[in-house]
C-alpha cells in the first residue's frame, strides 16, 4: 500500500511517501530543504518510505541555534513516530550527515544503516591533516562568512544576512533556488565557530556500528573527508564507498548515477 502522509513533530512537517516495509528518514543540509531529496524520492518510493523534512530552525520559528542534544532528542521523536516498531535507514547529507552520525552513535538500536554524501569523519584529527593550507584556509572563509552572516541576520538586519548568504551560495555554485536561501540556515557554522547553542565540541567521532554507503563528490577543491578514514570504510564488508564526477550536491548533478548506485546498495547487490 502507498502512503503518502502528513506528520507533525514539535512544529517541523514530516513527509512520509512510498510503500515498502524499510523507512528511509532523509536529512540535508545547507542551504537546502527537504526539497533536496525530491527526485531521490520519486526513485525510491516504489520499494521504501521515505521520509524527510526541513531541518528545525532552517525556515521558521524562533531564530536561534539548535544544540546538538536537542537535534538528537527531535530526530528520536521523529523516528519513534514514523517507525516505531523498526529501524530505519538514514540519508544524510552536509549538516544532516553531522546530526545524523551523531544519532546513529548515540542510538544504534533505531538506525539499522547509513547512506551519506559528501561528508565524513568532518571532526577527525586526520580530516585536517589532510588539508593542505590553502584548503584550510578556504574552508575557514565561507565557512566563517556564513557564521557572520548568521550573527547579523540574528542581531542587525536580516535583509545583509540573507544578502550575504546567498552571495556565498552563488559563489559556491550552489543549485538551490536563491529565493529559498536565508541566513536562518547557516546556524551550523555559528555552532562551529563561535559555539552557538554548545557547538559540535561533544560530537562523537565518526566511527558508525551499522553498515553504510558512503557516496562522495569527486570534483570538488577539497574533500570532507579524509583518505583513511575512506579507506576504513571500503574495507569494511559490511560498507562501501563511491565518487562520482561532480562537487558537492552529488543527487542534484549526477541523479541518475546516485539513484542507482543507493538502490543497488539498499538491495543488497554491494
Amino acid at each position: 500500500m502507498t502512503t503518502e502522509l502528513s506528520l507533525d513533530v514539535d512544529g517541523t512537517e514530516v513527509l512520509l511517501q512510498g510503500q515498502g516495509d524499510q523507512v528511509i528518514l532523509m536529512l540535508h543540509g545547507w542551504p537546502d530543504t527537504r526539497a533536496l531529496w525530491d527526485d531521490t524520492v520519486l526513485a525510491l518510493r516504489t520499494d521504501h518510505v521515505c521520509a524527510r523534512l526541513t531541518l528545525p530552525g532552517f525556515t521558521r520559528g524562533p531564530v536561534s541555534a539548535i544544540s546538538l542534544d536537542e537535534m538528537n532528542q527531535f530526530l528520536r521523536r521523529v523516528i519513534n513516530r514514523i517507525s516505531p516498531g523498526k529501524p530505519v535507514t538514514l540519508m544524510l547529507h552536509d549538516w544532516g550527515c553531522v546530526f545524523g552520525y551523531e544519532f546513529a552513535i548515540r542510538h544504534p538500536e533505531r538506525v539499522a544503516r547509513v547512506v551519506a554524501v559528501d561528508v565524513g569523519d568532518h571532526n577527525s584529527s586526520r580530516l585536517q591533516r589532510s588539508l593542505a593550507l590553502r584548503e584550510k584556509f578556504a574552508v575557514f572563509a565561507y565557512q566563517y562568512w556564513l557564521a557572520v552572516a548568521w550573527k547579523i541576520g540574528r542581531s542587525f538586519s536580516p535583509g545583509m544576512g540573507n544578502r550575504m548568504t546567498r552571495a556565498m551560495a552563488r559563489w559556491l555554485r550552489c543549485p538551490t533556488d536563491p529565493a529559498s536561501i536565508t541566513y536562518r540556515m547557516n546556524y551550523p557554522y555559528a555552532m562551529q565557530w563561535f559555539g552557538a547553542a554548545g557547538g559540535f565540541r561533544r560530537a562523537a567521532p565518526v566511527q558508525l556500528p551499522m553498515p553504510m554507503l558512503y557516496v562522495y563528490g569527486a570534483r570538488k577543491p577539497f574533500m570532507f573527508h579524509s583518505p583513511e578514514w575512506l579507506d576504513k570504510l571500503a574495507a569494511r564488508p559490511d560498507c562501501a564507498v563511491q565518487g562520482l564526477a561532480c562537487g558537492h550536491w552529488v543527487m542534484v548533478s549526477e541523479p541518475e548515477a546516485f539513484q542507482a548506485r543507493v538502490r543497488q546498495w539498499l538491495g543488497g547487490q554491494g
